[in-house]
């Protein structure tokens, strides 16, 4: 919506900050996936997200924002090409209360941290070639698509079904659910699947990438209202309640299934509550917005699980957090909505079953599409430039060259490990190890660890 109005001055400061902490939260799931991974892989996922930081704004610029919002092409399914390039928007031109140009921002950044969100459900075993190649034609073919019925006026989600979603739970949350699903199931399972999840090698590193993504969705959701006024001190509000829940409800399942609470699950925990409350962060209430944080901790507490009955490598559990989490999130708008933003109500506040069907179908839709085109992305990429790690990187991108960890002392110490194997043993007590022994007992438990990194 283009206006000839002048920008207001408040609004637009506000959106350039959500528009900053938004961008943000890309080098955040870095961190959060890099931590979580093996120490030979955190570089590669720090690439994945910072591969996506650069293609998608460039496409983004190109053709991605005018076919997002540019004015529809026909049956609300996607935009034309007039704004290609930016090539018609000025600085003065104006989206309600801020500058255009710097709501093509905003909306890059959506993008750019939904792409990056994918790689999570293939680490470990995608090639980088490949992955930059997925990058580019699902940014084109499944986000822009999603991103115009959902966020454009005229996009059939929004304007001819009516469902709501204030913040991006359908083409963010959902789609990067539904898409990790399929790519995960094209690129197959690593060959220790069925011994577990891969133990995280940093969990401080992954404790800072949540902060990050903690700080940037204050702005994500806040930000979309556009205005500092109304609705966007709600919804800041509502981000923190729907995090805190979470935390709350997805330990006790923990403590209630293994006997303990762990950190990667409170971490986890914090990011479901947030996935749950993105789109119904303006549409409900605070007391609403904390009992959707606990039921999405609740859900994706058990859903991460399920990859493992369903057979299917969702190897850092996007499908578990952002799918299941954005499903609770937009249900719930249809459950729990206000009418103080959209002056539509839910379900419990007597509105009936007329919204709660609208965010059904909207889910079913954008989600079928989702994993269909994603599935066929992912086919292509494997077939023509492929996509799958011949061994589970057993070449990592860049290993020969850079390391994360500097192991040059490890490495010495390991030679000196190899030359002592062949030692004399020293007079000892009766019955304590000698020096080799010892020596030798070291070398093994490094080398063990050599292999589990």
């Amino acid at each position: 919506m283009l206006t000839a109005a002048t920008a207001n001055t408040g609004n637009t400061a506000w959106l350039m900050a959500s528009t900053a902490m938004v961008l943000l939260m890309t080098p955040g799931l870095a961190f959060f996936y890099g931590g979580m991974v093996r120490t030979q892989h955190v570089l590669v996922m720090l690439k994945m997200s910072f591969a996506c930081l650069s293609l998608v704004t460039l496409i983004w610029l190109a053709v991605g924002y005018s076919l997002a919002f540019g004015p529809d092409a026909g049956g609300g399914l996607i935009g034309n090409l007039d704004y290609a390039f930016l090539r018609t928007l000025n600085a003065d031109d104006v989206r309600i209360t801020v500058p255009t140009l710097l709501f093509s921002c905003f909306q890059m950044s959506f993008a750019i941290i939904t792409v990056a969100l994918v790689s999570g459900s293939i680490a470990d075993r995608a090639t980088m070639r490949g992955w930059l190649v997925f990058v580019v034609a699902w940014t084109l073919l499944v986000y822009v698509p999603l991103a115009h019925w959902v966020f454009a006026d005229d996009g059939w989600v929004h304007a001819d079904l009516g469902a709501l979603d204030f913040a991006g739970g359908l083409p963010v949350e959902l789609n990067a659910g539904a898409a990790g699903l399929a790519v995960a199931i094209v690129v197959r399972k690593r060959k220790d699947f069925a011994r577990g999840s891969v133990r995280p090698h940093n969990l401080p590193l992954v404790i800072i990438g949540l902060a990050l993504l903690w700080f940037g969705w204050f702005g994500f959701n806040a930000g979309s209202a556009l205005q500092v006024e109304g609705g966007a001190p709600t919804t800041f509000l509502n981000t923190q309640l729907a995090a805190c829940a979470a935390m709350i409800g997805w330990p006790l399942v923990d403590k209630w299934r293994l006997g303990r609470v762990e950190m990667l699950g409170v971490a986890s925990a914090a990011v479901a509550g947030m996935v749950a409350i993105t789109p119904a962060c303006g549409e409900v209430s605070p007391l609403g917005a904390a009992a959707i944080g606990f039921v999405a901790g609740v859900v994706c507490a058990f859903a991460v699980n399920l990859k493992y009955r369903i057979d299917v490598d969702d190897t850092l559990d996007v499908v578990g957090v952002h799918g299941w989490g954005g499903i609770v999130g937009v249900v719930s708008v249809g459950l729990l909505a206000t009418s103080a933003m959209s002056g539509k109500k839910g379900l419990f506040y007597g509105g009936g079953f007329d919204l709660l069907w609208r965010q059904v179908v909207a889910i079913l839709a954008c989600g079928t599409f989702s994993f269909v085109v994603t599935w066929l992305i992912a086919q292509a990429v494997h077939r023509t430039v492929g996509f799958r790690a011949a061994d589970d990187y057993a070449h990592v991108p860049g290993r020969d060259e850079e390391v994360a960890y500097d192991d040059a002392t490890l490495d010495e110490i390991r030679e000196r490990l190899a030359a002592a194997r062949g030692a004399e043993p020293a007079p000892v007590t009766a019955g304590a190890p000698t020096d080799a022994e010892l020596l030798r007992d070291i070398a093994d438990l490094v080398a063990q660890r050599e292999v589990d990194k």
